[in-house]
């Protein structure tokens, strides 16, 4: 009879691993500390292996960097290819008459995509919004939008793209007599 032991995983330095996912995020320790709610010298003692985090905090920091809890113990770049079935992608509703579906699982680290849903009359919102300093690529894939972007408006058809920085103030609106189905294409990531 032998005896085995069994395979340990391989231990994540997580404050590597949280160094790593903020320069992807382009953040500052003072942007991760403002979002959190905890200071730029814990952050880095965390970041340095020189203090530990609670799962509060680890929670928090998550949050500040956009990316599941579970990223933060993953180490190495992305697993093999993965698939995210329609009725699994995070949704969530914005402005009037929409939803936001994420395409990309994450932790993607340079790009993200969003899907979206707007009804006839709907918009992402009364007011233009602006996110992040990324390039983004936002395509119409069926029906008729309105782009409002930095103060000018584009009207796009089924299959016009253009793209613009996300720090630009936008607003899409279904101008459209039906569902307009659109995309937004985000490097890096922004959300």
């Amino acid at each position: 009879m032998s005896s085995s032991v069994p395979e340990v995983a391989a231990e994540v330095d997580v404050g590597e691993r949280l160094r790593e996912l903020r320069r992807i995020r382009r953040c500052t320790l003072r942007t991760i500390a403002d979002r959190s709610g905890l200071s730029e010298s814990f952050l880095s003692q965390v970041e340095r292996g020189r203090s530990s985090a609670s799962i509060a905090s680890l929670r928090k920091i998550a949050d500040a960097l956009g990316v599941a809890m579970a990223d933060l113990f993953e180490s190495g770049g992305l697993p093999g290819p993965r698939v995210l079935r329609r009725d699994e992608r995070p949704a969530l509703s914005f402005g009037t008459l929409g939803r936001k579906l994420l395409l990309t699982p994450k932790p993607l680290h340079h790009l993200e995509v969003f899907a979206g849903e707007l009804e006839v009359g709907g918009s992402t919102g009364e007011q233009p919004y602006a996110h992040g300093d990324s390039e983004e690529l936002f395509v119409v894939i069926s029906g008729s939008v309105q782009l409002e972007l930095g103060g000018e408006l584009f009207e796009l058809e089924s299959g016009d793209c253009i793209d613009y920085r996300s720090s630009t103030p936008h607003r899409v609106s279904n101008t459209g007599q039906e569902l307009a189905e659109v995309m937004w294409i985000i490097s890096p990531p922004s959300y």
